[in-house]
């Protein structure tokens, strides 16, 4: 009897376990499968995102959320019919939302869906629909977006972004502004303002974003900046008292920058924010006092930002490199003519190089100024004059010479000229011009005209020579012909 009640229980402790197992399946909720080879990401989509300025209301809208998702790296094969949906009705009383984006989203009302296809590895990204600001919101109001994005082979995932109302917007000078002199090594003071033109108190603070760039870098002197780079090339500033209604604001003290020491010319751009967030990379804080804000003249700002276009006491000086027009006449000889940079300043790659411009001598014709692009090897590389006698005008920015620079400065084109006479004394002029050359006594230089007279057999080779001769052997055949007309006559 023992065995039999032992196999009597065993039985029904395995018709359990097999019940339990089955109803834990059919329960179980929906997850990745043993056969998902990929996993997303949604890592990179921000969790907090500022939409719009609570001052632009119902005008705002905003193209520029997006949605990216990554494939995760070790993937054995490619994510299959990526798709993202996107619920926005989180927005409702902060924001409406408008079909946009890139074309491969659709939806209406508060949902959309997005087709990201089939990806490899790596990514793509996507702006699901426009959000569009509504009339009556404050700063911070906020509501979330949630979005969810799958794969035929990878196991959803799921992420939430919060968009937030933002504070007043704040207008910078617009216009730029010149300096000129700045001395290299010498700090040099810049005073950024800005003014709050609307009904919003920038309560969260403002902050100032400074940069520069071709050669300029900021002194790190303020407790309340955070910087950039070593030397430091932008910063940015926290005023914790924020900015109150229809006033306007300018820095307690200037701010300082420095030109290095062969810089020709620099920017130097700022914005104001009533968002307050650091940007990345902004790791070194200023030791000195702390700058403050303090009230200045509305100058009818209307711009995004300030800007200062500086330009230092340093030169590029530029000197012609010229060369003789030496030939028989009749010739056809080259002659290598352009500038030489003596510095001291270097050229950044988006200042205008310059240009020469080259009157050829007297007694002679330019046929071309031919050059290499891409194998099409045009004809001229100089624009030519609209008159006779005028000036060849070389843009060094232009395509002939986006090679020709040498390594000691000198940027040269070769001319085809023509020797067509002999002039005594003649000569041509070559003139080099250089928007930071200021010494101007070495600008211009002579291309002497050196012509021999054409050889002998040329000039029996001229058209008019031949035709002298064509026509004078035509006389003498004819003469010939009726001489011997007249000798065969019978007598």
């Amino acid at each position: 009897m023992a065995p039999r009640t032992w196999t009597r229980i065993t039985g029904r402790a395995a018709l359990a376990a097999l019940l339990a197992t089955a109803l834990a399946t059919a329960f179980a909720p929906a997850t990745a499968t043993a056969s998902d080879a990929v996993a997303l990401s949604l890592e990179d989509v921000p969790r907090t995102v500022v939409v719009y300025n609570a001052d632009e209301g119902a005008k705002a809208a905003n193209g520029d959320f997006e949605v990216p998702v990554h494939i995760v790296p070790g993937n054995s094969e490619p994510a299959r019919n990526i798709k993202v949906v996107v619920d926005a009705s989180g927005l409702k009383g902060i924001a409406r939302v408008a079909r946009g984006g890139y074309g491969n989203c659709a939806g209406s009302g508060w949902v959309y869906t997005c087709d990201y296809g089939t990806l490899p590895n790596d990514g793509e990204s996507n702006a699901p629909f426009d959000i569009l600001g509504l009339d009556g919101v404050r700063p911070g109001d906020s509501g979330t977006v949630t979005y969810t994005a799958s794969a035929d082979n990878a196991a959803p995932v799921t992420g939430t972004t919060r968009l937030v109302v933002g504070g007043p917007t704040l207008d910078g000078p617009g216009e730029e502004t010149r300096v000129s002199g700045v001395e290299p090594g010498q700090p040099a003071p810049v005073t950024p303002e800005f003014a709050n033109h609307t009904r919003f108190e920038a309560g969260r603070g403002v902050a100032l974003t400074i940069g520069t760039s071709d050669g300029l870098t900021l002194k790190a002197r303020h407790s309340n900046c955070s910087y950039k780079g070593a030397p430091p090339t932008s910063a940015w500033c926290l005023f914790p008292a924020g900015a109150a209604p229809w006033t306007a604001y300018r820095t307690s003290t200037p701010l300082s920058y420095v030109a290095a020491e062969k810089a020709l010319h620099g920017t130097l751009t700022y914005s104001w924010s009533s968002d307050p967030e650091k940007p990345a990379g902004h790791t070194v804080r200023g030791t000195g006092a702390p700058i403050t804000l303090t009230g200045t003249k509305d100058g009818g700002f209307d711009g995004v930002s300030g800007a200062v276009d500086v330009d230092t006491t340093v030169q590029a000086d530029y000197r012609p490199v010229t060369g003789t027009v030496r030939g028989r006449v009749g010739d056809t000889v080259e002659v290598r003519l352009g500038v030489r940079d003596l510095g001291p300043g270097e050229l950044m790659n988006d200042e205008a190089k310059g240009r020469f411009e080259v009157v050829p001598p007297e007694g002679t014709t330019v046929t071309s100024i031919p050059y290499d692009l891409e194998d099409l090897n045009p004809r001229w590389g100089c624009e030519q004059p609209e008159e006779p006698g005028g000036a060849f005008v070389c843009d060094l920015d232009d395509d002939a010479f986006a090679w020709a620079r040498e390594d000691d400065g000198t940027t040269t084109i070769v001319f085809h000229v023509r020797v067509d006479r002999q002039v005594t004394g003649a000569h041509g002029t070559i003139r080099a011009y250089g928007g930071y050359d200021r010494t101007p006594g070495n600008d211009t230089a002579a291309i002497p005209l050196e012509a021999s007279p054409a050889p002998a057999y040329r000039a029996f080779l001229r058209p008019v020579v031949w035709g002298s001769i064509t026509a004078g052997g035509a006389v003498a055949l004819a003469l010939t012909a009726v001489h011997l007309r007249r000798r065969r006559r019978p007598a």
